[in-house]
This record gives C-alpha cells, sequence and structure tokens, in this order.
C-alpha cells in the first residue's frame, strides 16, 4: 500500500542533531520584514543557503554515511543528484574517511558538478536527468557493492534533513506557519516530524515547481503519480516520480502542498537578493514565492520559508535577475510600430522620459519582411520603479498616440 510510512520519530531527529553537531552548521533563521508584509504574515527565513555546501542535504549525507558499518564503510558510497545531494555526500563521505561516487546528469549545472569534485569525490556525468542518472548509480551499487545513499527516500537521510526542524523550532517556538520546498519529500518529512511532534499547532506546507508536480499531484490524489519533469529554474526539485515510504510520511504529517511558476520562483530570487541580501537557487526560493505571490496563505501568522540552497550558476543568475525584474514589475519591454521619418523615434522616448522610466536599449528594425515600407518595428527595455510605474508608462504612451503592448 503506498501509505506505508517509514518509521521516523522526533527521537531519531534529535539523535541525528547531535551526531551531527560537529559538521554542519546550525543556521540562522533571519526576519524578513519586507517580505513578510507582501506576504502577509511575520516571516522568518530559515537561511540553508548558508550551510556547508551551500544545501540543507549536508545534513542527511552525514547522517546516512555516519551510520554505515566498518564493512560498509569499506566498499564506498554512491549516490546520484542533480548537484546538491551530489556536494553533501562528497563532503560527509570525505570528511568520514569514505570513498565516494556521485552520478550527476550530463546537465548538471558546472558550479554543483566542480564544486563536488573539490570535495573529493569520483563524479560521473550520466544520463538527461535525474532519473538515469539514479539508474546509473543503482548499477554501480549493485556490480561494485557500494552503500547507495539516496537523496531523499531513505530514513536516516530524512532524519538527518529533520534537523532543520528541530532549530526553527529552537530559534522561533511559537512559530504557526512552516513552508518548505519539495523535491522528492524527504526535507519537508523531517522537519514536518520535528516541527509537529514539538508544536502540534503548527501547519507545515510543501511547495513543488509546477513543472515538476510529481509529489504534489501524488500527495492531493492519495495515490503515487509519476510525471516527467520538465525544465524548471527549480532543478533540485525536478523529480518525476514520488516514493511510497516518503509519501505515508507526507501524507500523515504535511498540511497541504502548492506549486509555483516559473516567473514566480524567478522574482522569489530578486526579491530574496533585493530585500533580505540572499543568493537562493530556484528551489531554495520556492517557500518564499509560494507566500509572497499568495499560494500560501495565513494572514498575520508567525511564518517560517525554508531557503532550502544557494547554489546557482553566475550566468543562470543573471538570466533570472531579468526575468525576475519582469515580474516585480522592474523591467518593461515596449513594443510598437511607427513610421519611419525623422522625430518619430524621440516622440515615443519623450514620453518614456516624461514618465520618469529609462531607458535601457532600444532595437530599430525597418527592414523585416512582416514590415510595411515606411514603417519600422520598435522595441524598447525600459527600467521602471514597480508594477504600478510600469502601468501608469504604458497608459501614456498610449495617451500620446502610440499602438503599443508591454511585456
Amino acid at each position: 500500500m503506498w501509505w506505508a510510512e517509514y518509521d521516523i520519530r522526533l527521537e531519531d531527529i534529535t539523535d541525528a542533531a547531535a551526531a551531527l553537531g560537529p559538521y554542519v552548521q546550525r543556521t540562522p533563521l533571519l526576519r524578513a520584514g519586507a517580505l513578510g508584509q507582501m506576504a502577509g504574515v511575520e516571516l522568518w527565513l530559515k537561511a540553508e543557503n548558508l550551510q556547508r555546501t551551500g544545501s540543507f542535504k549536508v545534513r542527511g549525507a552525514f547522517n546516512r554515511i555516519r551510520l554505515l558499518s566498518p564493512e560498509e564503510r569499506r566498499c564506498g558510497v554512491v549516490a546520484a543528484s542533480a548537484g546538491n545531494h551530489a556536494q553533501g555526500v562528497a563532503l560527509a563521505a570525505r570528511e568520514l574517511g569514505v570513498r565516494a561516487t556521485v552520478v550527476m546528469p550530463e546537465a548538471a549545472p558546472l558550479v554543483k558538478v566542480e564544486s563536488t569534485r573539490g570535495y573529493g569525490a569520483e563524479v560521473v556525468l550520466h544520463g538527461h536527468d535525474f532519473e538515469e542518472a539514479f539508474a546509473h548509480a543503482q548499477a554501480l551499487h549493485r556490480d561494485s557493492g557500494a552503500v547507495l545513499v539516496h537523496a531523499f527516500d531513505d530514513p536516516a537521510v530524512i532524519a538527518g534533513q529533520g534537523t532543520v526542524g528541530l532549530e526553527i523550532v529552537e530559534q522561533l517556538p511559537d512559530v504557526q506557519l512552516v513552508v518548505v520546498p519539495v523535491g522528492g519529500g524527504g526535507l519537508i518529512s523531517g522537519v514536518a516530524v520535528a516541527v509537529k511532534s514539538l508544536v502540534p499547532t503548527a501547519r507545515v506546507v510543501g511547495v513543488q515547481a509546477a513543472a515538476a508536480p510529481a509529489v504534489y499531484q501524488s500527495w492531493g490524489q492519495a495515490r503515487a503519480v509519476e510525471v516527467p519533469a520538465r525544465r524548471t529554474l527549480a532543478d533540485g526539485l525536478a523529480v518525476s516520480a514520488a516514493r511510497g515510504g516518503v509519501l505515508g510520511l507526507l501524507r500523515r504529517w504535511v498540511d497541504d502542498m502548492v506549486t509555483v511558476e516559473e516567473d514566480e520562483l524567478a522574482g522569489a530570487m530578486v526579491l530574496l537578493l533585493e530585500r533580505a541580501k540572499l543568493v537562493a537557487e530556484g528551489a531554495g526560493a520556492a517557500a518564499v514565492a509560494a507566500l509572497v505571490y499568495g499560494k500560501v496563505r495565513m494572514p498575520g501568522a508567525r511564518a517560517v520559508a525554508v531557503v532550502s540552497g544557494g547554489n546557482v550558476d553566475l550566468n543562470t543568475l543573471a538570466r533570472v535577475v531579468d526575468r525576475g525584474l519582469m515580474k516585480t514589475g522592474r523591467l518593461l519591454r515596449l513594443h510598437t510600430r511607427l513610421l519611419d521619418r525623422p522625430g518619430s523615434l524621440r516622440q515615443l522616448l519623450d514620453v518614456v522620459a516624461q514618465e520618469g522610466a529609462n531607458v535601457v536599449t532600444v532595437e530599430h528594425d525597418r527592414l523585416a519582411p512582416d514590415v510595411p515600407v515606411g514603417e519600422a518595428d520598435v522595441t524598447l527595455l525600459v527600467e521602471t520603479r514597480d508594477a504600478e510605474h510600469a502601468r501608469i508608462l504604458l497608459t501614456q504612451v498610449r495617451r500620446a498616440g502610440f499602438s503599443v503592448h508591454g511585456d
């Protein structure tokens, strides 16, 4: 039966916390007043992006590897990961004196691949996604006898991740709402057991990327559902199949599950940078996205959003910033068609200037096949103060006689 669950108790998590003390950081719980106002809650951020390796994953990896028998230690460990679990396993294995091999998808972010190698693991690039990488890791496990350290479907890993929940309650004993990113469900399972065992009235809500909703759909339909993951900013949440033992925990301990869209993830990443001075990867920003974009509502609650990781490629971050600025109304792209004569473009730019917006780029094309002779297509990328300023600018440009649309 799919709802059979792992037997994970609060004592398992407290034991993990005691053992992991020398190896992991006790990450800060940061008050986020501005973001809280946007979400309608008193908001704190559990900054796991400041954890060793830049992610919570190191907690579960250390807890699993520390429990290996002497014979298992001699055989070493193997794992599959898109990046953060890889780094956690690599660091834990190095510090506990165990050989580690990590299989990563061929398209894994370069920063995560190089970091994993830097922690001492052998990295094998294989497959197009996590599922193909995991299948190869299983084959290595069978052939070599190395212990397979699963990213989330393992009671010891889940207990290790649950130490995040212990710290949240210690840091905010009267917490009312905890919002957690969900990939396979290991983090939220451990957090929910810890938080709700200590504060039964608290609500624990999970957030998945809409592009990878397997666990969201499984939780909602009360049955295991497989959904191929599409490309998403939250690559750490891109799991296409739910696991029975984890689903049982989710069904018992988690109060609700929601999804967020790609532009909401990008917007949350930008808000965390600008308002909280925190770098978060797409998965790490999912809980904040759910709160500030109204997917999770509990007005006035003392709420914690788990910022689960901060390992983002700088090129990706630059693109995300632009997309996030558009989502928050800070960048506006204006498209229009002008008469191709002196002064036409100047008139448009004058309206933009009068409204206090700043032009970043201008594209002026009179040669495209679909542009009539005597006209030109014009696209402006404009900096605006916020979404309301962008709306006013569009209105004023139209009042000035330009047929224009914005995105």
